[in-house]
């Protein structure tokens, strides 16, 4: 996997959304139960109660949004003593939880630092233009509706599940699919791990084509046992649907900078001018 650190492609204005949206995330992930232990390990039983009673409340969870079925007993956040030994409490919910709010409010939780890292590096990177492109309000309604269609595009495939989902992936891959459309020539910087973390400067339609190839053949359950423990389909739904989106922004799109230098090995050809 291919690891990008930059592109070559400025913005006009200052993306206030993505970097809100990068804040909000950071800012929620340092709050929620059990994160403080999450680079030490040393989060202890209590803090993982606390954490899984705040995910069923708050993470999407495919049943519920496909068949409306609500758990009747959830975890409290206590631990107790039962026949087994020691273990979450649970008692039926002392709350109503709305699954389709519940998509919104997982865009916002993740599962780690490097879940979070990982999904604000991409954000910051293509994020930008993204919203350069599209204006500050109609970004932040396309990130949720990418949001939106990968998390419930993942429920539809997996109607059955009660585990929760949680994180910004789906609406990130939405913004990866709207550069690939608005950007495709655009230069992206990346570390290609081979031996050592070698720099490359590769066009957006080989680095995000390769990325998205890659989620879709995890998604299918290849090269992953059981397509592990991410929702690959969500990247792929949110993908399309960045890409969907985007599309009639594409004719009015400026093509972005070409930067002079080495491409692939081989000096870049030159531009002439009329």
């Amino acid at each position: 996997m291919v690891i990008p650190v930059h592109d070559v492609n400025p913005v006009r204005r200052t993306p206030w959304v993505t970097y809100a949206l990068i804040a909000a995330n950071v800012l929620v992930f340092v709050t929620m139960p059990g994160m403080a232990g999450s680079v030490t390990g040393g989060t202890k039983l209590a803090q993982l109660c606390d954490l899984q009673a705040f995910l069923d409340r708050y993470a999407a969870v495919p049943r519920e949004l496909i068949h409306d079925q609500l758990p009747r007993l959830v975890p409290t956040g206590e631990v107790g003593v039962g026949p087994q030994g020691p273990g979450c409490v649970v008692a039926p919910p002392a709350y109503d939880k709305s699954p389709p709010l519940s998509v919104f409010t997982a865009m916002f939780l993740h599962g780690g630092w490097p879940h979070l890292l990982g999904n604000m590096l991409f954000l910051l990177i293509f994020g930008n233009n993204v919203e350069d492109r599209m204006g500050h309000i109609r970004f932040f309604l396309f990130y949720v509706v990418c949001g939106y269609a990968a998390g419930y595009g993942f429920a539809l495939l997996n109607d059955t599940s009660a585990d929760p989902l949680i994180g910004a992936s789906g609406a990130i891959a939405g913004v990866l699919g709207a550069y690939l459309v608005l950007y495709p020539r655009a230069r992206v910087w990346v570390l290609v791990p081979f031996l050592v973390f070698l720099p490359l400067r590769l066009p957006a339609w080989l680095v995000l084509g390769f990325w998205f190839g890659l989620q879709a053949v995890y998604s299918s359950g290849l090269g992953v046992s059981g397509a592990g423990t991410v929702a690959y389909a969500a990247h792929v739904v949110g993908f399309v649907a960045g890409m969907l989106l985007a599309w009639p922004l594409k004719p009015g799109t400026p093509p972005p900078p070409e930067p002079p230098g080495l491409l692939f090995g081989r000096r870049a050809r030159p531009r002439y001018t009329w």
